[in-house]
């Protein structure tokens, strides 16, 4: 077997925490999913670095400041820490749909940028997600596209999925296939 990728890279909202259809706009309003701090843990003790990649356009639509978010991205990476796990990076796109930037999934800007600041090559690397943009943004950086069932994963897997892509009930379940799958 080969080794595993030193990198993993999550999508927030529908995978480390559940996703609000208004947005996440103070920690407050924050909610694990459940197994996600273990799971976090489970890949920092395996010394596998952790990229968080997500799409915040609250802030171009004016409804969360960009200060807010940091409190937020603090106390996630905190609370991570405290539960024996580690986020490496956070990388968020704040641009709207209508900007057409690179960094906004389904593009691949994002997930380029977190690989290389976390000194991984992105061909391989697991983008783990729960709606299509994501699974779209993975195949565009070479990343290989992986799809928890909550937040949105359930009903975007009803919808189709790209060839290739692995399913999982959340992040937990993926954590456990992608650790097996280390040699020995």
């Amino acid at each position: 077997m080969s080794a595993l990728p030193p990198c993993v890279l999550v999508d927030r909202d529908g995978v480390l925490n559940e996703d609000r259809p208004d947005y996440v706009r103070s920690w407050e309003e924050w909610v694990w999913q459940e197994g996600a701090l273990e799971a976090l843990a489970r890949l920092h003790a395996a010394g596998i670095s952790v990229g968080v990649v997500t799409n915040q356009s609250g802030i171009g639509q004016g409804i969360l400041a960009s200060e807010e978010l940091e409190r937020i991205h603090t106390r996630m990476r905190d609370e991570a820490a405290e539960a024996g796990g580690r986020i490496d990076g956070v990388f968020f796109c704040p641009h709207v749909d209508a900007d057409a930037c690179g960094c906004r999934k389904p593009l691949p800007g994002l997930l380029h940028q977190a690989a290389d600041q976390l000194g991984c090559e992105p061909a391989g690397i697991p983008f783990v997600g729960d709606a299509e943009r994501d699974l779209l943004a993975a195949r565009a950086a070479g990343a290989e596209p992986v799809l928890v069932r909550t937040g949105k994963g359930a009903a975007t897997e009803r919808r189709g999925l790209p060839s290739g892509t692995r399913v999982y009930d959340d992040l937990a379940a993926f954590v456990d296939s992608f650790l097996e799958s280390e040699p020995v």
